[in-house]
């Protein structure tokens, strides 16, 4: 099966009425993490603060999301479950590093929905750096989550062990009223050319190909890098990690196609959408470059698809007992490489 087919399939939004589970997304960005909730039959209630994400969220997804700037003394919904990917500014060593004191953090808000609903679980995902330079910084949040009554799980897991098209490593944090793990790699690696078939080779009138003067700058960017390797997209092995810059950025690190004859074209939305495991039948809202950042700033569905399963078997199956202390677990699941 060709893997736009199964995600076209997998990744769709239902309702499982016997679990009846209810799952608040703070951040929620174009709906990334909440797609892979709802595919394993959780509604979904979101809130983010920008109109084109909160459009493609609502065009996509059973649940609804509302724009909203969220701050600690907001009120929300019942729900069994708080998820989400806080913003995270005041990691700078060089900043004042005031942690949860800082006004431009999310996790302020989010210990605050936590605190508020009392839900059986939650989960945040966060950047790598959290866990090196900023550890100090995650360990004030697990701190103060501990204090709740939580056990928490913690990671740095790569999308590309969750059957994502792509190298993309991402802290994920979760805690539950009693133990939870964690989702463990996936043996299955999905390539760039299995994600994008033939679209790979496909272009037309709007087709945006590199010019003479984009072609030398690209050269003197990769030779003032050290690039080994041409940043190209390579077909035969997962894409490198996709952002807001190397996508909607005229950059020299842009993703793009090289075609046999050596001509180069940036990437479409459609594709960068594919790469980040989005259906095909996903719309996206807003201008190109508003869309190309929200697939940027997403967490990968498939990844999200394989967390959720873990909370869904934790509301399933239940557990013992036996685990009676909080217990974090830091575990590391890919090697510090270089990721393409």
């Amino acid at each position: 099966m060709e893997y736009w087919t199964e995600i076209n399939n997998k990744l769709k939004p239902w309702v499982d009425t016997e679990l009846n589970k209810t799952v608040v997304d703070l951040f929620a960005g174009c709906g990334g993490l909440s797609l892979g909730f709802e595919a394993n039959g959780f509604k979904t209630i979101g809130y983010e603060m920008l109109d084109c994400a909160t459009e493609t969220y609502n065009k996509n997804l059973l649940g609804n999301c509302f724009i909203e700037e969220l701050t600690p003394s907001f009120t929300y919904p019942k729900a069994d479950i708080v998820i989400g990917g806080p913003p995270c500014q005041p990691f700078s060593v060089g900043g004042k590093q005031l942690g949860l004191k800082d006004s431009r953090d999310g996790f302020p808000v989010f210990i605050a929905a936590v605190k508020q609903l009392n839900p059986e679980i939650f989960m945040f995902e966060n950047v790598r750096g959290i866990l090196y330079k900023n550890k100090w910084y995650l360990d004030e949040v697990v701190a103060e989550l501990q204090s709740l009554g939580y056990q928490i799980s913690y990671a740095l897991l790569n999308a590309v062990n969750y059957e994502v098209p792509q190298n993309r490593e991402r802290v994920i944090v979760i805690g539950a009223k009693n133990k939870i793990e964690l989702p463990s790699p996936i043996p299955r690696k999905v390539t760039a050319g299995e994600a994008l078939g033939e679209l790979a080779y496909q272009h037309n009138k709007d087709s945006k190909f590199f010019t003479k003067s984009m072609d030398k700058y690209v050269a003197n960017y990769e030779k003032a890098s050290k690039c080994i390797n041409p940043r190209d997209l390579y077909l035969h092995r997962p894409a490198r990690t996709l952002t807001c810059r190397n996508l909607a950025g005229a950059t020299g690190d842009m993703h793009r196609v090289r075609f046999k004859d050596g001509r180069r074209r940036r990437i479409t939305v459609r594709e960068a959408a594919r790469l980040q495991s989005f259906p095909d039948w996903f719309e996206f809202q807003g201008t190109e470059t508003q869309q190309f950042n929200q697939i940027g700033n997403a967490v990968p569905p498939y990844l999200s698809y394989h967390l959720a399963r873990k909370v869904k078997e934790y509301f399933i199956d239940g557990y013992s007992d036996e685990y009676s202390q909080t217990e974090v677990k830091q575990l590391t699941l890919f090697d510090d490489e270089e990721v393409y």
